[in-house]
């Protein structure tokens, strides 16, 4: 059965068979002294192979205690439309906004192109998470719902992404943040707001973001609009709601120096862990216990808009994997597992997986030198043969009989049918994995071969390619505007010059300049919210700039004049009414216009937007003053925001900067013509701030008004999500 099959149509359950019979060399004399503690989530195991068995003996114990104790029941495990969670290996979490998946400038999904790049490079996924909010909710009073339903369609165009997906048997999860408190209200709670969500989008699950699990209505309230939506959080899942929630992250989980057992996992076989250190550089940690414990994988390379991809290597090695955890999920998701078998090979380790006709070892190399030789010893069975499944090949294996070894090819013609026992020899590469499989040729499946010649195929692109894929972040060259032969009126003039400007930005919206690279160092999560202070050298010619931002009259104006017409007029001016502004609103700042369309602006007046640069030296003058009328804050000199809307340009004289420009600090965000993109991230940078600010979490968007030197990162995505009620523009021209 491959994948899509598995997907559409198989229903997994638990059966409970007798313990493996395996030897186990060294575990009569286990050491006492070592502490076992199954409260932690992944449970350390105990080096000295001696004890293995003790342990082995303590987690099968505290498992029956457990289930026991708290009444476990597993009638949700059991549903069909629950089945395809325990195959879901490989999950990929996704930016809709990622250039991979989406091209900005048709305002289509890439579903196709996406998938067949995924396939080839971590061998395809089984789901993906829709991240459609963070980092930008916050710029406006939006909330999380209205960030699905501003996306490219609505949400009749993610229900058709959804179908799309899930023909080629990718299951989707939308994302809910629980800290969105700040922002707009639905007039009815979060989680009614997410049912209707979930059922028009057609979604399978639910990512509860920084929630550990979902309310006990989930359940039932998601029941009533589709069933079979799974859930899964970003903490650690308490082992009471393991029975409603089929997948939890595996995140920030400690191993031991022995592979320890993830608690969860062991509790319900058929319980998805996904490991994830999306900071890293180096995944090998979080493969290893994947591996070790039929569990699967997060990938994350597209972190809120900053690059930290996957190298070669350990992309390889998901490839390997993945087609042998969906291959062999029964066993994966079964009751016949047995962690820390002995391999009798320093450094490397494995796990056994067991069914009637079928032994699956699973092993890491824990050391940094590839191990070859002798790396599992098994009891020989009439008609089996033993396949090295990550080199798609029959294993080479020493025969024991008696005092005779001899060595062959599994199963070869002249292999001795009475051999008490067989040492299966092999290579796994440092920092690897490997996978030797057991069985006759009742049980190894009609496709057996092709399957093993697919693993060969993608053995031979294995490789110890460690090289961290740099991404570096461009700026888009803008179109030159005209060249005025004198200073245009309402404009000021700005003198070129050499300058050292300060930007301040917060981590996780780094690289607007240059790349992200220098600020991960890997290893844990960073502190997203600390702002980064940098200092670079600009030189800029004599430029003007526009005395205000552009009005409501001013951009009605260029309407009628030019004919202008976006070409996805989502959200465009919406709030004009009859074509017309607010009455009143005039000389209000123009809103709900994205970089297209200040750019059409900017073209017609002859003039173009101010770079990132230009736009700060004309807010901070020659003296860098923190604010445009001096180093302190004071809220009378702007719109702070009181009054949660827009005021006239025109409305602060005192908040004017040295060279006499009006609202350069609050009221609403401006636009620049920094855009950048590292090829996945299209971005440009807000200056200014604006009047709104969104209360409650730190993971909002930076509200109110900002100080010159601060940036904000937009990610450009849709006019329809892009165009907002707090963000304008001004023009700069060059003149002579």
């Amino acid at each position: 059965m491959n994948r899509r099959e598995f997907f559409q149509t198989a229903a997994i359950a638990g059966i409970v068979l007798p313990a493996a019979a395996e030897s186990r060399a060294g575990d009569s004399h286990p050491d006492r002294s070592f502490a076992f503690d199954p409260t932690q989530n992944l449970v350390p195991a105990p080096r000295d192979p001696a004890q293995w068995a003790r342990f082995r003996e303590q987690l099968e114990a505290w498992r029956t205690a457990q289930r026991i104790e708290i009444g476990y029941s597993d009638a949700l495990y059991r549903r069909p439309d629950f089945a395809w969670v325990s195959c879901c290996f490989s999950c990929c979490f996704l930016m809709l906004c990622d250039e991979r998946f989406y091209n900005p400038r048709r305002g289509q999904y890439r579903v196709e192109a996406f998938l067949e790049e995924s396939e080839r490079e971590f061998g395809g996924f089984d789901a993906v998470v829709l991240w459609h909010a963070y980092p930008r909710i916050g710029v406006d009073d939006r909330n999380q719902f209205d960030c699905y339903r501003d996306q490219p369609g609505g949400l009749a165009g993610l229900r058709g992404l959804s179908r799309r997906l899930r023909r080629h048997g990718v299951a989707v999860f939308v994302d809910y943040n629980p800290w969105d408190t700040g922002t707009r209200r639905e007039g009815r709670s979060d989680l009614e707001a997410l049912a209707e969500i979930v059922g028009a989008i057609e979604a399978d699950g639910i990512f509860l973001d920084t929630m550990s699990q979902g309310a006990a209505e989930f359940r039932s309230r998601l029941d009533s609009v589709r069933p079979g939506v799974a859930l899964e959080g970003e903490l650690a899942l308490p082992l009471e709601h393991i029975h409603d929630h089929h997948l939890s992250w595996a995140q920030w989980f400690r191993d031991s120096e022995a592979p320890g057992v993830l608690r969860n996992k062991w509790f319900e076989r058929r319980h998805m862990q996904h490991q994830i250190k999306r900071w890293d550089r180096d995944h090998t940690d979080e493969l290893q216990c994947a591996w070790m414990n039929g569990s699967g994988m997060m990938v994350w390379e597209n972190v809120f808009g900053s690059w930290v991809g996957w190298c070669e290597r350990d992309k390889a090695i998901l490839r390997a994997m993945l087609p042998i955890q969906r291959r062999y999920a029964d066993l994966f998701c079964g009751e016949q597992w047995t962690p820390l078998v002995p391999t009798g090979r320093p450094g490397v380790y494995a796990s056994l997986w067991e069914s009637p006709g079928r032994r699956l070892w699973t092993l890491v190399n824990r050391t940094t030198q590839p191990v070859e030789g002798p790396l599992l010893r098994l009891a020989r069975r009439e008609d089996e043969r033993v396949y090295d499944l990550t080199r798609g090949s029959l294993a080479c294996v020493t025969m024991e009989q008696g005092s005779t070894r001899r060595t062959r090819i599994s199963g070869g013609p002249d292999a001795p049918a009475s051999a008490a026992s067989v040492a299966v020899i092999g290579l796994i590469p440092a920092r690897g994995i490997g996978a030797f499989l057991a069985a006759d040729d009742r049980h190894v499946g009609a496709d057996f071969g092709r399957f093993l010649r697919r693993q060969g195929r993608i053995n031979t692109r294995a490789t110890a390619d460690t090289t961290f894929p740099v991404r570096s972040t461009l700026l888009a060259t803008p179109k030159r505007a005209m060249l005025h032969a004198a200073l245009p009126p309402q404009m000021a003039g700005i003198p070129g010059g050499r300058f050292i400007l300060r930007s301040v930005f917060r981590l996780r919206e780094c690289g607007c300049h240059g790349s992200v690279h220098s600020h991960f160092s890997g290893g844990g999560g960073p502190g997203l919210h600390e702002p980064i202070t940098f200092e670079r050298e600009v030189t800029l010619a004599s430029y003007g700039i526009d005395l205000t931002p552009v009005t409501n009259g001013q951009f009605g104006e260029f309407l009628r004049q030019s004919g202008y017409r976006p070409a996805h007029p989502e959200r465009f001016l919406d709030h004009w009414r009859g074509g017309a502004p607010p009455a009143g609103q005039e000389d209000h700042p123009v809103v709900y216009v994205d970089l297209s369309d200040a750019r059409a602006y900017a073209r017609w007046a002859r003039k173009r937007l101010p770079t990132e640069a230009e736009w700060q030296h004309a807010a901070q003058g020659p003296e860098a003053l923190r604010y445009p009328w001096g180093n302190a804050f004071d809220a009378n000199r702007c719109n702070a925001g009181p009054a949660r809307c827009t005021t006239s340009v025109r409305a602060y004289p005192n908040g004017r900067s040295p060279f006499g420009c009006y609202d350069l600090c609050g009221n609403v965000w401006e636009l620049t013509e920094s855009e950048h993109s590292d090829g996945r991230t299209r971005f440009c940078l807000l200056k200014g701030g604006s009047h709104y600010r969104a209360e409650g979490s730190a993971w909002y968007f930076d509200g109110g008004p900002q100080p010159n030197a601060f940036a904000a990162k937009l990610l450009l995505a849709w006019p329809g999500l892009d165009r907002c009620a707090t963000v304008g523009f001004r023009c700069a021209a060059d003149f002579a």
